[in-house]
């Protein structure tokens, strides 16, 4: 029996609506747009004029496109200053720095997570009580310490006193407890230890929260600027922070030659930044929201 047949007719294919967007939406979107082209200006003018001669760069005002790709002010900068090796130094150091924190801070999340001792809150309040206290007031004595451990001058004073993080402990801490009961408990009867229970289900489970505590510290330590200018006298020793200054006299000054460099600085935080910012996004706000 066909629809004619029967009398019924046959129901109309549902026609795509279009989308129509309200006025306040498009103000909205025309606003963000703004902010994010004030925001991303000083970013995209270095970029753009590491590319420009000096002639360029010295015209007033300025102009915001090169006339071509000039490559003189990377081989420039990379003559005047070791600039590899500063790279290399802040890679080693904030490497090393991150995989100490993921470490330290992710046993220390596990045990006020998971293991029960006598004083776990208190000594966590104690814990968490320290990120209150600026970080310039400790500045003095992990200087005295360095000098006196003889680590001026050397990786270690440049690592060490950021092996462990406050922060860290909080952010992981927050994230483990938030993982299922359910798979502890029937992992400790079939007599899985802290050891196996930490390697074995909290480290896979919380690599979005590992990932994001990663990427903020390499970025923080890759930024660092005063603590490597304390401990650091020696310029194989300096850091790319420290290290780009090199590109500026005080006879004159070649912004073109000085925005090269920090182009070259600026090139592995952001490939970093834009290949974890996933992850970093997912990390921050695991757990704002409930259900």
């Amino acid at each position: 029996m066909t629809l004619a047949s029967s009398g019924l007719r046959p129901v109309p294919a549902a026609r795509p609506r279009r989308f129509r967007a309200r006025p306040s939406l498009w103000l909205r979107y025309a606003i963000l747009g703004v902010a994010a082209i004030v925001l991303l200006y000083p970013l995209l003018f270095t970029f753009l004029a590491s590319f420009m001669t000096a002639e360029e760069a010295g015209r007033y005002p300025p102009p915001l496109f090169p006339e071509g790709l000039y490559l003189g002010n990377f081989r420039t900068a990379l003559e005047l200053a070791p600039i590899p090796r500063f790279l290399w130094n802040s890679f080693v150091m904030a490497g090393a720095v991150t995989l100490g924190q993921l470490v330290t801070c992710s046993m220390a999340a596990y045990a006020f997570a998971f293991v029960g001792f006598r004083g776990k809150t208190a000594l966590f309040a104690a814990f968490l009580s320290t990120m209150m206290i600026p970080w310039e007031v400790t500045i003095i004595p992990n200087y005295l310490t360095i000098k006196t451990l003889g680590w001026m001058d050397s990786y270690p004073g440049l690592i060490v006193p950021f092996l462990a993080s406050a922060f860290g402990v909080f952010l992981l801490r927050q994230f483990f407890l938030q993982l299922p009961k359910e798979l502890f408990e029937a992992a400790r009867i079939d007599g899985c230890g802290h050891a196996r229970a930490f390697f074995q289900l909290v480290l896979p489970l919380g690599r979005p929260a590992l990932a994001t505590l990663a990427v903020y510290t390499f970025l923080n330590q890759w930024n660092s600027y005063l603590w490597p200018l304390l401990v650091t006298n020696r310029e194989e020793m300096r850091t790319v922070q420290i290290g780009v200054t090199m590109l500026q006299w005080e006879e004159m000054m070649s912004w073109n030659l000085v925005l090269a460099g920090v182009a070259m600085v600026l090139l592995p935080s952001l490939l970093l930044l834009a290949f974890g910012l996933k992850q970093l996004v997912r990390g921050i706000t695991a757990g704002a929201v409930k259900g």
